[in-house]
């Protein structure tokens, strides 16, 4: 088994690194404005775009109780539209439990089982199910995703009274307590990567991908604390939590703003210093002072170098290898690990569920959808502006009779006075309302719903699809030719996302777990049983495993419906029954569907004996007939080497382990 090993580097290596580092945190901003353009499509996501001066004065005014007054409204377009392309997808991906089924030649399908297992283990204690949402939503909204894929190792925290011994070696070892495939779908706000290559050839060609998030200083020495080392690390611990940030300008930690009324702005580094409240001061760490930080931004970054390049020393010095660096405040490196996985990708997976040849230039679905909420809004708001018309209706007067300050008045109550100029006169002339007429509102209303009916043709959805009702008398046939219709977009999307994602996900979770993993016992739902989990027999099944999906389901892979029928076909035939061993056969069969019948099979020596046992049978039968005695004995189980007791499924299995 292959294992990862971190590397001592020189200080020279660690500049050389923190150059290519710095450039490769600079490679976004020199070629789009990414980030920009995430916040424009997120604002309109969540409907927060409109900051003209009516609908703002209307909105603080319903804020703080006036509700007489009118906000504008936008009309929501790109949500549903997202909303119904993500579950689309996760109804294809995510909704069978195990999320990735595994199969197997019949050979090897305990196997299969065991590797079962592992993938349900990880799948829950990992929370794939979430991150995989999180990944589908954000690449629907951006047409592009990353997703790590990676194994993790989660030691005990050693409990040491200096950090620095506890991750420099010094002090009681670490155990490992859980090791697995680990997925995380990184926020794009935070991640970089070598936009050289088009989405799908990152991982293959890329040359860095990297991802920045936010710690506290606890969590930080929490995270390190857990680090799982094989051997040394960079001796930097100390100088971590005293690093200054140094990252390039405009890409440290970024949380845009986008709802104005949020009552918390979750992990902003604006807040309370909680060490300056407490009178936290300076103390030494390996012999340097330290001054806490309130946050640090910690960078998991994978980079395909040539070691010799940087003065590693590492075999194959100048074969392009995978590593992984561990950033802090973007100029103290804490980890680095050659990256030893049989996959030789960057372990961050890049999704673009619209791949037309265009690239980066590629419209996402929430784009694609802007100008149809865009023009739909403004028809509504046009309504809404006659709504404001007629609430405060426009009059001509004559200043030199009626006062501006009287005719303004916004209660409705008020008394309007004349001026002494005013008297004797007809009143009427003094004012003169202009008619109010709103003969737009209902072809507005009709041309919203014309509006919207385009976008929807155009991204090849209708309004059942997200869940509204449609009027209409149809037959089944006819409905289910509607919606077959209507889903085609989103088959050729999954068919994309299975080959961009899905498959090199299958591929690389599998060789993951017949690389590092580590003998053990886990508890399958499917199965309803603990299944022990030998890695040298994994291994030597690595080219009969097949991993599968919603997309891909073993339905498909093992044609099981076909053996289903070949079943009936023997059962109903006895000379095919008599060619096959039909018993084996069933029980493969009902594997594939997790149901495992195997320890209900009979054993060659209860098959032998319950045969002499009935040949008897039926000769004592033939001898009474005739009234001839019978005295051969009736033969016993234990002349064929067979015990009743191992008839009970529990005992047989026991017996077997």
């Amino acid at each position: 088994m292959a294992i990862t090993q971190p590397f001592a580097i020189t200080p020279k290596t660690q500049e050389g690194l923190k150059e290519f580092h710095k450039y490769a945190l600079r490679s976004l901003d020199r070629t789009s404005q990414l980030r920009s353009f995430m916040e424009k499509v997120d604002k309109s996501y969540i409907r927060e775009e409109d900051l003209s001066p009516d609908h703002q004065k209307a909105r603080a005014a319903n804020r703080y109780g006036n509700k007489d007054k009118l906000q504008n409204i936008t009309i929501p377009v790109i949500r549903p539209q997202v909303d119904a392309a993500v579950n689309y997808q996760a109804a294809v991906f995510l909704q069978d439990y195990p999320i990735f089924g595994v199969v197997a030649a019949p050979q090897f399908i305990n196997e299969a089982k065991q590797f079962q297992a592992v993938i349900e283990d990880n799948s829950v204690r990992a929370g794939w199910s979430r991150e995989l949402l999180l990944f589908l939503r954000r690449a629907f909204r951006y047409n592009l995703a990353p997703l790590e894929v990676s194994w993790d190792r989660i030691a005990t925290a050693a409990i040491e009274t200096d950090i620095s011994q506890a991750t420099t070696g010094g002090g009681r070892p670490k155990q490992i307590i859980w090791q697995g495939n680990v997925l995380k779908s990184w926020d794009l706000y935070n991640t970089y990567f070598d936009s050289r290559c088009l989405p799908y050839d990152i991982p293959n060609s890329g040359e860095f991908a990297g991802h920045t998030q936010l710690m506290s200083r606890t969590a930080l020495t929490s995270f390190i604390a857990k680090l799982e080392l094989h051997g040394k690390m960079i001796e930097n611990i100390p100088a971590a939590f005293n690093a200054p940030s140094e990252g390039a300008p405009g890409y440290t930690y970024y949380l845009p703003a986008l709802n104005p009324d949020v009552g918390l702005l979750s992990q902003s580094h604006a807040g309370d210093d909680w060490d300056g409240w407490v009178g936290l001061q300076a103390r030494s760490m390996g012999g340097i002072e330290i001054n806490y930080k309130n946050l640090y931004e910690v960078s998991t970054e994978y980079v395909r170098i040539m070691p010799i390049d940087f003065g590693i020393k590492a075999p194959s010095p100048k074969t392009p290898q995978v590593w992984k660096i561990i950033w802090v405040n973007h100029s103290i490196p804490i980890y680095v690990e050659r990256q030893t996985n049989a996959h030789e990708k960057l372990p961050v997976l890049f999704a673009q569920p619209y791949e037309d040849g265009l690239g980066y230039q590629t419209k996402s679905l929430a784009q694609d959808a802007q100008p149809f909420q865009d023009v739909a809004s403004a028809l509504m708001n046009s309504v809404i502006a006659g709504r404001r018309r007629a609430a405060t209706d426009r009059v001509l007067y004559d200043p030199s009779r009626i006062s501006e300050a009287h005719i303004n008045n916004p209660n409705p109550a008020a008394k309007i006075p004349v001026r002494p100029s005013a008297y004797g006169k007809p009143v009427g002339e003094a004012v003169f309302p202009f008619p109010f007429r709103d003969d737009q509102a209902g072809i507005a209303m009709q041309e919203i719903q014309a509006v919207v009916q385009f976008g929807n043709v155009l991204l090849g959805q209708n309004q059942a699809r997200q869940g509204q009702f449609v009027k209409g008398n149809k037959t089944d046939g006819q409905w289910d030719t509607v919606m077959s219709n209507a889903t085609s977009n989103d088959q050729a999307t999954a068919l994309l996302l299975e080959t961009q994602v899905f498959t090199p996900l299958k591929e690389i979770l599998k060789l993951n777990i017949l690389q590092f993993q580590q003998p053990g016992t886990y508890y399958s739902p499917s199965q309803q049983s603990q299944v022990d989990v030998d890695p040298l027999a994994l291994r030597q099944a690595v080219m009969n495993f097949k991993v599968t999906d919603g997309l891909l389901p073993d339905e498909k892979i093992m044609s099981t419906d076909t053996l289903k029928v070949a079943m009936q076909a023997i059962a109903s035939s006895p000379t095919l029954g008599g060619a096959y061993n039909v018993g084996p056969m069933f029980s493969y069969i009902m594997k594939t569907e997790n149901v495992d019948l195997t320890p209900f099979e009979k054993s060659p020596q209860q098959l032998t004996y319950e045969q002499a046992y009935n040949n008897w049978v039926m000769l004592a039968q033939m001898a009474l007939q005739k009234g001839t005695p019978f005295q051969t004995p009736a033969p016993l189980p234990e002349q064929f080497g067979y015990d009743p007791a191992t008839q009970d499924p529990a005992a047989r299995q026991a017996g077997t382990q």
